[in-house]
This record gives structure tokens, sequence and C-alpha cells, in this order.
């Protein structure tokens, strides 16, 4: 009789607020973690059982081991099959890698452009009367200039040597009673003026007093601006392809994880787990797919960098040039790295989105 009434006695508590399902990624911790800070309600009927209410700092503490707990279980899963991961890595290094080697590809172009003596100049010949004061006022003034990277100046002495040099006509130039030619501004545009900017910036050039005619190559700047644009134009339409590519393999993956997990999340939704719940584990594998992705890619592209840097550097010897190959840089590579977390999270959460409705306990 006295077992009976301890018995009746005990305390009873209610489902969900002991242990939670090992289902889904679940996590024992945070669920101990409420358990045991747990506040009781006094309840005034009398005996029977004990009502629990949870904090709100308790229920944060439990959603932080949760998400611990399923970005581990999820990095161990696929760890545990390291053949499938890697080549699901190493086709989400290849779709990303693919349009940053052509950004870097375009970079390099453009530095080249520059270097290179065809490169779209700007010459400002100068009246012959002008005095050497107000020219170094006017260059001080356009180096100011944000449209304009660089000024040279070259005197008429330097000019008519240069001339005699290049033309092999020195005996009948020096046969002459005046040097014909005048002061010279050499101006290099900014790379990323526009034509139509710089066209402006000519137009306002040719009207200072100091300034006698403005000759420069709109015809190779349009079409420099051209080629660069239709370049980036490319490769963002292979970039949006290949991320959509990306999405599509993820999906697949998570799809095929579901399913092989399919008793296991009825399971707990049984129990009353949500689909945030039972989501969250499938969120985090995407996102180790893509950042897995993004490194390979980012070391793929250093290894092709790697590569042609050693023949590049010859062929820019030959030509007297110091150019080198310039990669992402630190900024790109953690951009190509976060992009390709970003694309897998979100390919994860499209294919949870799509299948997880389907599953409901029957």
């Amino acid at each position: 009789m006295q077992r009976t009434q301890k018995r009746s006695n005990s305390r009873v508590v209610p489902p969900g607020s002991g242990s939670s399902s090992k289902g889904g990624g679940a996590s024992n911790k945070g669920a101990g973690a409420s358990r045991a800070a747990a506040k009781p309600v006094k309840n005034t009927r009398g005996g029977g059982a004990k009502v629990y209410k949870t904090g709100w700092k308790d229920r944060w503490q439990g959603y932080l081991a949760h998400h611990e707990s399923s970005a581990r279980d999820s990095l161990q899963r696929m760890l545990a099959t390291p053949v499938q991961s890697l080549m699901t890595w190493l086709v989400i290094a290849v779709a990303l890698a693919l349009p940053a080697t052509l950004l870097v590809c375009l970079d390099n172009i453009q530095s080249l452009g520059q270097r290179w003596d065809g490169a779209p100049q700007m010459t400002l010949f100068l009246n012959p009367k002008a005095q050497d004061r107000a020219i170094a006022d006017f260059q001080r003034r356009l180096e100011s200039r944000d449209e304009i990277d660089q000024v040279t100046y070259v005197s008429a002495e330097d000019a008519l040597k240069e001339f005699e040099v290049e033309s092999g006509m020195g005996n009948a130039l020096r046969s002459l009673d005046t040097n014909p030619l005048p002061p010279t501004l050499l101006l290099v545009p900014a790379s990323d003026a526009a034509p139509a900017a710089l066209s402006a910036l000519g137009d306002s050039l040719g009207e200072q007093a100091l300034v006698d005619d403005v000759v420069f190559d709109r015809a190779w700047i349009e079409r420099l601006h051209q080629i660069l644009e239709l370049g980036m134009q490319l490769a963002m339409a292979l970039g949006g392809l290949l991320a959509l590519g990306v999405l599509l393999v993820i999906g697949n993956t998570i799809r095929l994880s579901i399913e092989s997990r399919r008793d296991e999340i009825v399971i707990v939704k049984l129990v009353g787990g949500t689909d945030a719940f039972v989501r969250r584990p499938f969120l985090y594998t995407g996102l180790w797919y893509g950042l897995g992705g993004g490194v390979l890619a980012m070391l793929l592209l250093m290894l092709l960098l790697l590569l042609l840097a050693g023949p590049v550097s010859m062929l820019a010897d030959s030509y007297q040039s110091d150019f080198q190959l310039n990669g992402l840089g630190f900024g790109g590579g953690l951009l190509l790295i976060a992009s390709g977390a970003l694309v897998g999270w979100l390919g994860a959460w499209l294919a949870v989105g799509r299948h997880l409705g389907d599953i409901e306990p029957q």
C-alpha cells in the first residue's frame, strides 16, 4: 500500500520537456540543458503531475546547441563517404572556377592593355609661346583629375630629338632655323573611364588657352571598352549558368539524402519535430558542399595561374616587359569561397523546401 502511494505521488514529466529524438540531427545536449534549467510551476490542484515552463534563455541555448550538433553531424556524414563527397566538391569547384578564371583573364588583359605602347593616349599640342611655369601649373591640374592616370611632358627640344632618331632625317632637321615641333603633354586616361567621358574630356581640354590641338584615338578607346564589356557580360552569363548547374547538383544530392532518411524524418515529425528542425541538418549539408567546392575552386585557380606564370613571364621578357599574371587576391578568394557556400546553402534550401513537404506521417 505504501509503495502504491509513493508511485502515485512521484513526479510526471510531460513529453517534449525531457529527452528529444535523435533523428534528423536532434541534440541531446540542447534538450538536457533545457530540462536541467526548466523551472517548475506550482500546481494549485494539489497532487498529480507538475508542469514545467522553459524560459527564453533556455530555448535559445537549445537552439544554438541544435545548430552545433546539426553542423557537426552533417559534416561527419559527408566525411563518412569521402569518394562521393569529393566528386560533388570537384563538380562544384569546376563550375565556380570557370567564371572566376574568365574574370581573372579580363583583369590581366586590361592590365596588359595599359602597359602596352598601343594603349589609348591623349596628346595635347601646346602653344609654342607658352611659358614653362604656365605649362607646369597646367600639368599639375591635369594630374589631380580622377579621369587621368598619368601626364607626361615632352618639351619641344626633346620632341625634335626623338623625331630625328625615329625618322632618320637628322641632317635635314638640323638645317632648319627654328624648331617646328611644339611642346606636348601625353595623357593616359583612367582604365575605368567611359568613352563618352573621354570624348567630353578631350573637348574640354581643347578649349584651354594653352592647348592648340587635341589628338586621341576615340575609335580605339571605344573598341577597347566594348571588348572588356563583352567579356564581362560573358563572364556573368557563364557564371549564372554554372551557378544554376551547381544548384541542380546540390539539389539532387540533398534529395537523395532526404530519401535515404525518410523513416527518420517521419519519426521526428511524429514526436512533434517542426519543418525547421528537420530542415536544419540538410541546410548545413548544402553549406558544407558549397564551402568545400569554393575552396577547391580557389586551389584550382591558383594552380592554373602557377602553371601559366612561367610561360607568360618568358613571353613578357622577350618584349622587355615586367608584366606578371594577377590572381583574385585575398579579397577575391574569400568572395569566391563565400559565393560557393551561398550557392550550396541556397540549393539545399530549394531542395528541402520542395521534397520535405511530401514526407508526412500517415
